[in-house]
Parts: C-alpha cells; structure tokens; sequence
C-alpha cells in the first residue's frame, strides 16, 4: 500500500504493542518490536505468532501467517533499533517516567526525519514531547485494544507538533484502513476520557447493588447501542489499566473522576479482567 511507511519499529511488545505491529505487517511494512530482555522478547514473538496464526484459521489474513510474520523481527534491545524507521511507535505500560526514558532512548537511535509516537491512553503528550529534542516530530497515537480489529486511532497533536507530523501520521492512519480523530492534548484526550467516565459509573453501580453487570452492559448495549457493555470493555482493557487512568484523571480533572471502591478492590486482588481470567465476568 503506497502510504504505508516501509519500515515501522514498535517498543513494547505487550498486547497493544504486538497489535499494532500486527496491523502494519499486514499492510506490507517491515516492523521491528522491542522487548527489553530476552524472556520478554520470546513472549512478545509468541504473542505476534500466536495471533497471526489465529487469524489466519479464521479467514482474516489475505495472505498466508508465515509471509506476514516473516516481515517483523523482534528485538531484545533498543540497540537494534532500524535507523531506516519512519515511524518509531512507544507501547510501555503507562509509567510517566518509563515513557519519557523509553522515547529519549528511541529518538537517539532513529533517524532525524522519523516520526515519533507514543500510544499512551492518558498522559500529557506535551509533557512527554517536552523531553525530547525534536518534539515537533512527536505526537500521540492511541490505538485502541484488540489493535488489528478496532477502526479508530486517536491522533493527539501538542503544541509543538509540526502540521506535516499530523498529515503524516493521519496518511499512516488510514493506510491501515482505520479512521482517525484529531484532538488536542488535554488530560485524557476525548476517547478515554469519555469510556472511564461512563466505565467508572457503570462499576460504581455494580457497587451499590443497582444491578448485575451483565445487566448493566446489556442496558447500554440496546439502549444505547454501544457495540459493548462499559464493564465487559473494562475486562478486555484491564482493570489495572483502567484504574491508573482513573487515578491520572482524577489528579488532573477531579473528584468526578475518583476510582471506586470496588476497582481498586478488584486490582487488588488480581482480578484484572480477560489476561488475568476474572474481573466483572469470567473468562476462559
């Protein structure tokens, strides 16, 4: 596909990450993906391998799953990183320092005309960018969980944001045949901002006994036609992830963002939602 960038590096190869190197393979880019460490690394290729083979079995692929593995290689250091990237995409856990060391380090290693992008869900783009010496060639984008299956990417653009940075990225975006909407940088943007707000409420009813939370989802799912209910989406995000959100918007926008109870409760116990196996509902 012609706007597609020829050559992609991901760092982080967590589920969003091996997503989103899913998703640029399969439109012909030669990805790279970065996971500190061998084990990590060995699980993040299982991951991409794992799930390119699953979507082939189901019809997904329009061409054979070793073709479309065989374009991303997976890294155990940022060392490697391909200078030729045009795109260099940060996928770490949401850790405000562990973002900022983690972009410092891949600027350095990419080329000076590459792109750099972080998927965070939450944080100020402006305050990561304010770390990095070409914060004009920076921006968010925040895909969306499961990468391959979801249309949406939420491009962020900051202050410094340079308007061929977004025109590019926007061009990526819908080579991937996804649709983006641009937003200015604000605590947590327009897309999780509006899903843990309405999240949160719907766990705060499940916590003072208003009704069951397939209940719940099942309300909102009919009527309001959300394709999913708030709570089965919380599982398949992860209550862990869904409650540092909420406690990073909770700092910046206020009480009205203030984690339940019952949240915390969960994450406490390990009840993380689909990885961990439990979370509102059980799963497999």
């Amino acid at each position: 596909m012609s706007n597609a960038p020829t050559v992609v590096a991901v760092v982080g190869g967590g589920s969003m990450g091996a997503g989103i190197a899913q998703s640029f393979a399969l439109i012909g880019s030669r990805v790279t993906v970065v996971e500190t460490g061998d084990q990590a690394a060995a699980a993040a290729r299982r991951r991409i391998d794992a799930a390119l083979t699953r979507a082939a079995e189901r019809g997904r692929l329009a061409e054979p799953a070793p073709s479309v593995i065989g374009r991303i290689t997976v890294l155990s250091s940022l060392s490697g990183l391909p200078a030729e990237a045009a795109l260099v995409v940060e996928a770490v856990p949401e850790t405000f320092h562990l973002k900022t060391a983690v972009l410092a380090e891949a600027e350095k290693a990419m080329g000076e005309q590459a792109i750099l992008a972080t998927n965070t869900s939450s944080l100020s783009v402006t305050e990561l960018g304010s770390h990095l010496s070409r914060p004009g060639q920076f921006l968010g984008m925040h895909f969306f969980n499961p990468v391959p299956a979801s249309e949406l990417v939420e491009l962020v653009r900051t202050p410094a944001t340079l308007p061929e940075t977004l025109r590019t990225a926007t061009a990526w975006t819908r080579a991937l045949g996804k649709q983006e909407v641009v937003v200015n940088d604000s605590p947590g943007f327009a897309s999780s901002r509006l899903g843990v707000a309405l999240g949160l409420e719907a766990i705060r009813m499940v916590e003072e006994g208003v009704a069951e939370p397939e209940a719940i989802d099942t309300a909102v799912r009919l009527g309001y036609k959300h394709p999913m209910g708030p709570l089965r989406v919380t599982d398949l995000v992860g209550l862990d992830v869904r409650l540092a959100i909420a406690e990073h918007l909770h700092t910046t926008l206020g009480e009205r963002f203030r984690p339940p109870r019952l949240l915390r409760d969960k994450v406490s116990r390990g009840e993380l939602g689909r990885k961990s196996g439990k979370g509102f509902y059980s799963w497999p």
